[in-house]
């Protein structure tokens, strides 16, 4: 059997936390920051739970949770 090889460009946009979830960043980080409000601004930095529908195709590409 080949090896299982983990998506990279997964394995760095989610993270697995040690109770199992998935943990993903919000969009809107980079571009067009400049004119948001502040309160707005430290709201993109938090990382929050994945949605339960996209769990099992997330799953997939970071099979050993790297």
């Amino acid at each position: 059997m080949p090896k299982i090889k983990t998506h990279k460009g997964a394995s760095s946009r989610f993270h697995i936390t040690g109770s199992g979830k998935i943990m993903r960043m919000k969009g809107g980080k980079s571009h067009l920051r400049r004119n948001k409000s502040y309160r707005s601004k430290t709201l993109f930095d938090e990382m929050i739970p994945l949605h339960p529908s996209d769990r099992k195709r997330i799953q997939r590409l970071i099979p050993n949770g790297t």
